[in-house]
């Protein structure tokens, strides 16, 4: 019986404090609650000094569109750029480009220049330099701790901006009522020195790659490429467009609730923001020891529903205390339901594209707070505050309902380490980086009975092959002698052949058992061609126009 509280709190530690070991994590930690201090007094100064320049409840809600756009059309970008090049340089950079904005924006609000096209413009380059530095920073927390902690380095960081947000938007609404928006656009100015300072002594190791990095419009079609066939991404995309379209109107409206539901001022409305901010980091503490406990699925559509209910109470709450004590329970489902589709994505992703489907997330995560903004904005303006919180609730309820049919799945820790077995074969005549299409003809002897197992496990490899860069994929089957079928594919050039093949995970591995269990042999009869266009010398010794071969090395699973 003793032991029993000792195991649930090293269960807790583990899962939500373990991360704090690594000295690395933990000052980016607190560099970053230092910065979403000073982010979320922004955002009160902001939202408030809009609704006072600006009364239509579309204008204010607004705001929150200007700053999460960005996302939407930089995101994909930002990772391309984050799993190609240095994340560490791409984060200064972007922190240099928010401190920037946020000095000049104080300085327009001081002279009392800042109109409401102004204020959305300045929010807007806010927003850019938020979603370049996304990616990159969420991206590196494999390089911060064990891949085994990443779920809980999320739920810390999640756990620390919460924490900011618990008391940060309180103290905004004091900055604002008392000393105005400038104040709190100061603030946030030199909230980004404890991030710059910290990433300019943070060397993180370098991966050093026999290949040379991908160009950027190559790295995002690699990156679309692998979203789009990666069924259980696509999945938790759709989940979490689901979510935050509807949910989006619990910030959007929070300060339109404080002035026309409440009739308050700009400290009701920091009140509101820091009982969101309770009750997120509270779903923080607390979300480590409901996955455990939960698949995360059911933890979801269980997120959505309450989200649900918080929202439907805040339409129809008469008095303060009980919109403050919803906006709580918004808190914690916002900050559960965020967290955990970045971490299902995170698990769901190997370390090559990481960059790339984080910021897809974020790209669906934000385009729909972006757009349920204004949707909820428009209807306030139309229907009335109370009308589109309902309109709202009832759409978590369809989203819950979906949730049946469209599932989220998680891989389990290691399956998508890279897989290697061997070195890449090296031709007999040198090619140069650029020489192809290459094609690769793979030839299979399959008993009759096991054709049937076969053609169904070959199209998910033919899956497999593409999402990491094969095109024109097919497998045929020989009509003379049936037994025998061919699988093909290409590559553009020989330097994507070798990237291809470091890109195989351990749980691909799985799906090239299951072929080799029903053909005849180890393995398959491989062949490789290049092609051979029209006026082009063949491959040989005597060839005057093959160029040498750098030396690329791969290897193969």
């Amino acid at each position: 019986m003793s032991q029993e509280p000792s195991s649930r709190f090293a269960r807790w530690r583990s899962s939500t404090l373990a991360p704090f070991e690594h000295r690395v994590f933990a000052l980016f930690w607190w560099a970053t609650l230092v910065s979403s201090f000073g982010s979320l007094i922004q955002s009160v100064g902001a939202s408030w000094l809009m609704a006072t320049i600006e009364h239509s409840a579309e204008s204010v809600a607004l705001v929150q569109t200007a700053g999460t756009l960005p996302f939407f059309f930089l995101s994909i970008v930002a990772g391309a750029l984050a799993d190609t090049n240095d994340r560490r340089l791409l984060m200064l950079v972007s922190q240099s480009v928010m401190f920037v904005a946020s000095v000049i924006l104080a300085g327009l609000t001081w002279f009392g220049v800042t109109t409401p096209l102004l204020l959305l413009g300045m929010t807007f380059i806010l927003g850019c330099g938020s979603a370049s530095f996304a990616p990159a920073w969420q991206s590196s927390i494999g390089d911060q701790v064990p891949r085994a902690q990443v779920p809980a380095a999320i739920m810390a960081n999640a756990m620390g901006f919460n924490l900011a947000r618990s008391v940060g938007p309180a103290i905004g609404g004091v900055i604002v009522a008392a000393l105005g928006a400038v104040m709190a656009f100061v603030i946030n100015a030199i909230s980004y020195l404890g991030m710059l300072a910290t990433l300019l002594w943070w060397k993180p190791p370098r991966t050093k790659s026999a290949l040379p990095p991908e160009s950027l419009g190559t790295a995002i079609l690699a990156g679309v490429r692998y979203v789009r066939l990666s069924p259980d991404l696509l999945a938790i995309y759709l989940r979490c467009v689901m979510f935050t379209v509807p949910f989006s109107a619990v910030n959007a409206l929070m300060p339109v609730v404080a002035r026309d539901l409440l009739g308050g001022t700009a400290q009701t409305f920091g009140l509101l923001l820091g009982g969101f901010g309770v009750g997120a980091m509270c779903g923080a503490l607390s979300s480590g020891a409901l996955r455990q406990r939960f698949p995360v699925d059911r933890l979801l559509r269980g997120v959505v529903l309450v989200a649900a209910i918080s929202l439907t109470a805040i339409a129809l709450s008469p008095w303060a205390i009980t919109t403050f004590l919803a906006h709580v329970i918004a808190g914690a489902m916002w900050t559960m339901g965020l967290a955990n589709f970045n971490i299902a994505v995170q698990m769901s992703s190997p370390r090559w594209v990481m960059g790339r489907t984080l910021a897809t997330y974020q790209t669906f995560a934000f385009a729909g707070m972006a757009v349920g903004a204004w949707i909820w904005g428009r209807c306030a303006s139309v229907f009335g505050v109370r009308e589109a919180l309902g309109f709202a609730a009832v759409a978590c309820l369809v989203a819950f309902a979906v949730a049946h049919w469209v599932r989220v799945r998680v891989a389990s820790v290691g399956a998508l380490d890279p897989h290697v077995v061997g070195e890449v074969a090296e031709p007999k005549y040198p090619l140069h980086p650029a020489s192809g299409p290459i094609s690769v003809h793979i030839e299979y002897t399959v008993p009759e009975q096991h054709a049937r197992e076969f053609i169904a496990v070959v199209n998910e490899l033919g899956r497999i092959r593409r999402r990491d860069g094969a095109f024109n994929w097919s497998v045929a089957q020989d009509i003379d002698r049936p037994e025998q079928w061919i699988e093909q594919f290409e590559s553009p050039t020989w330097i994507d052949y070798l990237r291809r093949q470091t890109r195989p995970t351990l749980a691909d591995a799985g799906v090239r058992e299951r072929l080799r269990s029903l053909i005849s042999g180890e393995r398959g009869s491989v062949r490789r061609f290049i092609e051979r266009p029209t006026g082009a010398e063949p491959l040989g010794p005597d060839s005057s126009h093959v160029e040498p071969r750098e030396d690329y090395s791969a290897s193969t699973s």
